[in-house]
Formats: C-alpha cells, sequence, structure tokens
C-alpha cells in the first residue's frame, strides 16, 4: 500500500495544504507534520523553486523537522511549515504577504507562522494584518519574541562549543579552525560569537562580497561556498540551505564534527549513518538550531521573557549531549538516536 502520495518525504503528515490567489500571485504550501504537542509552529519562506514538487517536498521535510526540533526543545508546540513559491520576475508585495496571511488563518490555528529565509519581521507584521496566528513580530525590550535569527544564532555557537569539546577535548574556541557555509542572520551571528571567542575562520557564502566584509570585520579567511565543508577545519558549520550532506560530501569531510544552524543539512537518512562510519561527530540541525523557535514560541504562548528564552537556549548542549551519550551507548549514529528521541516525545515512537 503505498502512503506517501508519490513524495518520499511525506511522514504521516496531518495536512499538506496549497493555497493560490490569482489577484496577487501567491502559490504556497502549508505541511502540518504533527499537532500532537501543541498547534503547528514554524516559519515561511520566500523561495524560489524549480518547480512545485520542490516546493512541497522542502515543506513536508521543514515541518516534520519542526515536529522534532519543537519536541527535543520541550516546547508545548507541534510542527509546520510555510512555503511561498516566490514569483518569477515579480517582487515579495504587501498583497501576496497578506494573501499568505488569509491561507493561514483559514486553518484555524492549527499552523502559527513566523519567520524563515527570505522574509523578515516587517513581513510578519504584514502578514499579522490578515492573521493572528503569528509570531516574531516586534516586541519591547527583555520580552520573548522578535527576529529569531540571533536567537537561533546563539543556539547553534553554544552547540558548536559542545561539539568542540565532545569531539576536540577543547573547553575553549580559541585556536579551533572553524569553517562556516552561510553568512546570514544565523551564520553570521555565529561567526561574530566564535570570533570574540579566539576561533579560526573561514566564511563562505553565494554573497562573496558579504562574506568577504564579514570576514574583513572579524579577521578570517574567505572560502568556496561549494567547498568550504570539505576544506581542512576542526569543525565545519553548515548554516545556508540543507541537504549538504551526502556520499560525496560526507567521503570528503576532514573535520571531526559537523554543527551548524541550516535544516535538514543530510541529504538522506543514509548520511547519518555515513557519518557515524566515518567516526564524525553530528549535532543534528534541529537540536542545535532551536534557539529561534524557543524565542518565537514563548512570545506567542506568551510564556516568559527574554531571560527564559536565554535560559531555555542555554539547554541546548545538554540536549545533544545526551543524544551523542545514547549514541555511544548504542552503537546507532547520532541522526538516529535524535530521531527516535523525538518520536517518542510525540508519540510515534
Amino acid at each position: 500500500m503505498q502512503t506517501d502520495w508519490g513524495y518520499p518525504d511525506f511522514d504521516d503528515h496531518e495536512g499538506v495544504h496549497l493555497f493560490s490567489d490569482h489577484v496577487t500571485g501567491l502559490r504556497c504550501v502549508i505541511a502540518v507534520h504533527s499537532t500532537a504537542l501543541g498547534p503547528a509552529a514554524g516559519g515561511v519562506r520566500f523561495w524560489r523553486y524549480a518547480d512545485s514538487g520542490a516546493a512541497i517536498t522542502d515543506a513536508l521535510r521543514l515541518s516534520r523537522g519542526m515536529s522534532f526540533k519543537n519536541a527535543m526543545a520541550g516546547l508545548p508546540m507541534g510542527g509546520g511549515k510555510g512555503v511561498v513559491l516566490a514569483p518569477e520576475g515579480a517582487a515579495k508585495t504587501p498583497e501576496l504577504l497578506a494573501a499568505f496571511g488569509r491561507a493561514v488563518e483559514s486553518l484555524g490555528g492549527r499552523y502559527v507562522t513566523a519567520e524563515d529565509v527570505g522574509m523578515s519581521e516587517a513581513d510578519m507584521i504584514t502578514i499579522s494584518g490578515a492573521t493572528k496566528y503569528v509570531s516574531g513580530l516586534p516586541v519591547a525590550a527583555g520580552n520573548a519574541g522578535g527576529d529569531p535569527g540571533p536567537f537561533t544564532a546563539m543556539g547553534v555557537y553554544l552547540g558548536v562549543r559542545a561539539a568542540a569539546k565532545r569531539a576536540l577535548g577543547s573547553d575553549e574556541m580559541r585556536g579551533v579552525r572553524v569553517a562556516i557555509q552561510g553568512v546570514g542572520s544565523v551564520g553570521g551571528g555565529l561567526a561574530r560569537l566564535l570570533a570574540k571567542d579566539g576561533a579560526v575562520l573561514t566564511l563562505a557564502d553565494v554573497n562573496e562580497a558579504k562574506a568577504e566584509a564579514l570576514a574583513s570585520e572579524l579577521g578570517a579567511a574567505t572560502a568556496d561556498p561549494a567547498g568550504v565543508l570539505t576544506m581542512d577545519a576542526d569543525i565545519v558549520s553548515p548554516n545556508a540551505l540543507g541537504a549538504v550532506l551526502d556520499a560525496a560530501t560526507i567521503a570528503s569531510l576532514k573535520a571531526k564534527a559537523v554543527a551548524g544552524g541550516a535544516n535538514n543539512q543530510l541529504a538522506t537518512a543514509a548520511d547519518g549513518a555515513r557519518l557515524q562510519e566515518r567516526g564524525i561527530l553530528y549535532a543534528p540541525d534541529y537540536v542545535i538550531n532551536a534557539g529561534g523557535i524557543i524565542n518565537v514560541a514563548l512570545e506567542y504562548l506568551g510564556h516568559g521573557d527574554r531571560a527564559e528564552v536565554e535560559a531555555r537556549i542555554a539547554r541546548i548542549p545538554d540536549r545533544l549531549v545526551e543524544v551523542w551519550d545514547e549514541s555511544d551507548a548504542t552503537g546507532r549514529s547520532n541522526a538516529e538516536v535524535a530521531d527516535s528521541i523525538a518520536k517518542r516525545l510525540i508519540g510515534r515512537g
């Protein structure tokens, strides 16, 4: 019996919703993976896909990751994701964003949206004019909420430090060589934090000028985005788009650990085992990059303030250590163990 509807990444999702609006040109996908722990929370990305099938696949993968991320972060939220297909040759308009907001509103709170790739805090404000099921809005100083990027970067930074301790036996980052792919809000924030610690950084981004400017600011080197992950470094940190760790990449890795904020870093489920076979420590992406969703989820739920957000982010290394310890004890890969724990938490174990 076929259960994937022709999409291998379909994982018993509760709902996959396709929307279009001919007036604004909106075409979007909202995937709800699980609401077992609460409303399906996950950002919306604005991206140009090769075709609609690629957009649906991305939404399926990302929403599943959000279920696992929210569960592993101890949040009373399920997992969902929105994907807006960037119109060919057209800009993102307030009207298109409002149409997306209406799509979110039509789901009656089963999905709560927030900022992701290609979206901004200002876009969230526009979307909030059409739906109340949105987070990541501007907040007063000291409150939970706002731009999730810096909070994601903080969690990834703590995870990189934990990976350095585990894989290198280093309690400090001074002199540790870290290769960072992607220097946007998360990768750039990570680079600045690691630079303060004296890490030796190599930066790469599809926007070469952006990478070069940050490298000049921090005294870092630059590299080609395609080759930065396989360069000679202690830790590699993917912080751009996903599926960058595949059979070829993993075979070429020289680092002892992979710890980055990009979603869905493993191209296939088999790639977690490939890392394990090579003895490369892996920080499962949805564990290490949970800082942003912790921030916007507490904003949406009205629970706590910025101090509470930071306290929860500080627990990310503990969850990583839990995964690594179980992996060592069982011989299963870091990725498989993380999935197993997350599935148990959402009642699918």
